[in-house]
């Protein structure tokens, strides 16, 4: 990691002459594809727990589009009792002679919650149940934030006993899901094997895991020919393992067909960061989660077969451990406040980047936060809500949710080149950077002041310059995620930090953590096409500029 002075850590530009974001809206760049309208969490029965209720309706409200779902343990053994990193619905037992019992009570739960709110599930084959599990003794674990990482590794990670009982499983499922759902609902999904592969999550051999995924993909496409299965949701630096899993499903036997290839009809890796603590301040690595994105875009540059396949982040987020508080992690310092709204700001729009850079078929980015119940109020998990309040970093897809048509070109002197982030991160001045986008009647230009070291700094006068618009009145709406405004974090703070706030406070704690207007809308005449709106925008602080007509 690029290391300077305390001091220097991205101090602003003197106060005077605004930075001058120049957004042309005859210039179009693609369509604003919704990839950030995907989230996943580890704990699947969180899902139809009071609080996550709350939220998923949330995001599904947010978004203009189906969001994509994609939680872990889906297939895991046990009561439905929810804990962190641990799940599961019970789906699969034997009997004394060994014959598969299914029960698809809890899942099913899972599902209706999801397709009730409009989502889809991006649905996770895994883990491997107990009665399966060629080790299944230790089985279900008790991890607690603080413990070793490895010690949720047992009896859920390990290869099935019998592959054709894992590829009926699949089979079962997948068919159960269409006599629930809908044959043309289903379609709608996307079907994935296993999480993390390379990594703790798997204890089987490479090999191995190619023989789980050909069963599982042969049982899915048994049951629904038309659907969607993909992997191999390897870890950021697994660019080897995504190169051996593609050629097998490319030029290598499949094992349970005995016919060359496997089916695939999405390719599926993560993207992680690595904040550290440097005397005291936490300090992001936006590079390294590119260079994920990066690296595995080359890897599938190598197989122009597949170049049309979508692809999907299965996980892209500022570092690896959700359930991991600042308490334990002081690294992780960074959730609770705005410095993970801008963030994800500007790593997303460099998502986008890296999109047109290789003309690839990206189709979403999972964020990997969602909520944990009946935890301490904003205990620096990376969740998106506490305690049913939302935080910060949701009002930056709330504002994703507003950027609809086609995205168009930004220029900004003071937003660093993706090379410049992909080769140093955001270590000198602050990233003040724009992505724009333009709908029929709309426009929309979501602005953040972003850097890697976690501090705060008066904000610097921007002015954004609208080149394009048609001739007449406009409305403009700033939407603003500061220490002020869209910050229930902040807010409770400001109570005092307490430990069980009151009905009153609580009410006030909801509404602070709802996106919020800089000011009230204001109507504008545009000039010879153009239009000019100045604003103050603090570090970490992030706008939405609304114009419409």
């Amino acid at each position: 990691m690029l290391v300077v002075g305390f001091e220097s850590w991205g101090q602003a530009a003197p106060q005077g002459k605004p930075v001058r974001i120049e957004v042309n809206l005859q210039q179009e760049l693609g369509p604003m594809k919704p990839i950030w309208a995907w989230f996943g969490y580890d704990e699947p029965n969180y899902t139809y727990m009071k609080d996550g209720r709350k939220l998923l309706t949330e995001i599904s409200q947010l978004s203009p589009v189906p969001v994509y779902v994609r939680a872990h343990n889906l297939l895991t053994s046990g009561n439905g009792e929810a804990a962190m990193k641990w799940g599961s619905t019970n789906v699969y037992t034997e009997d004394a002679e060994g014959r598969p019992h299914y029960d698809w009570a809890l899942v099913d739960s899972i599902f209706d919650t999801y397709v009730k709110r409009g989502m889809k599930p991006l649905a996770q084959l895994g883990f491997m149940p107990e009665a399966m599990s060629t080790h299944p003794t230790p089985y279900r674990h008790y991890w607690q934030p603080g413990q070793p990482y490895q010690n949720i590794i047992t009896g859920w990670a390990y290869p099935p006993k019998d592959y054709q009982k894992w590829g009926e499983l699949a089979y079962q499922w997948v068919r159960h899901c269409v006599q629930r759902y809908g044959q043309k609902e289903v379609e709608s999904w996307y079907w994935e094997v296993w999480n993390e592969p390379d990594g703790f999550y798997w204890k089987g051999t490479q090999a191995e895991f190619f023989k789980l995924y050909d069963y599982a993909a042969d049982g899915v496409k048994r049951a629904l020919p038309t659907a969607h299965i993909g992997g191999p949701n390897v870890t950021g630096g697994a660019q080897k393992y995504l190169d051996a899993f593609l050629k097998h499903c490319t030029e290598e036997t499949n094992y349970a067909t005995g016919k060359i290839g496997s089916p695939l009809d999405a390719v599926l890796f993560h993207a992680k960061g690595a904040p550290k603590l440097v005397n005291g301040v936490v300090v992001m690595d936006v590079r390294q989660q590119l260079r994920n994105i990066d690296g595995h875009f080359k890897i599938l540059a190598k197989y122009p077969q597949l170049k049309s396949l979508p692809i999907i982040l299965g996980e892209s987020d500022p570092e690896g451990c959700a359930a991991c508080g600042m308490q334990t992690n002081p690294e992780n310092a960074y959730r609770n406040g705005t410095m993970y709204s801008s963030y994800t700001a500007a790593s997303l729009a460099r998502e986008y980047a890296l999109m047109d850079s290789y003309q690839a078929n990206l189709i979403g980015s999972t964020n990997w936060s969602f909520e944990f119940e009946n935890q301490p109020w904003f205990a620096g998990f990376r969740d998106l809500a506490t305690n049913g309040v939302d935080k910060p970093v949701l009002n930056v897809f709330r504002m994703f949710g507003m950027m609809k048509g086609n995205r168009i070109t930004v220029q900004s002197p003071r937003m660093y080149p993706l090379q410049t982030v992909l080769d140093s991160s955001v270590r000198a001045r602050t990233d003040i950077g724009a992505l724009a986008a333009k709908d029929q009647r709309t426009a929309t230009v979501l602005v953040w002041n972003y850097h890697d070291a976690n501090q705060t700094s008066p904000g610097e006068p921007v002015q954004v310059y609208l080149q394009g618009l048609p001739a007449g009145a406009v409305t403009v709406t700033h939407y603003r995620i500061d220490n002020e405004h869209s910050n229930s974090y902040e807010a409770w703070k400001k109570m005092g930090s307490p430990a069980q706030p009151t009905a009153a406070q609580i009410a006030a704690l909801e509404k602070a953590g709802q996106l919020q207007m800089l000011a009230k809308p204001t109507k504008q005449q545009v000039k010879g096409g153009s239009l000019a709106m100045s604003m103050l925008l603090p570090r970490q602080g992030v706008s939405l500029l609304k114009v419409d007509w």
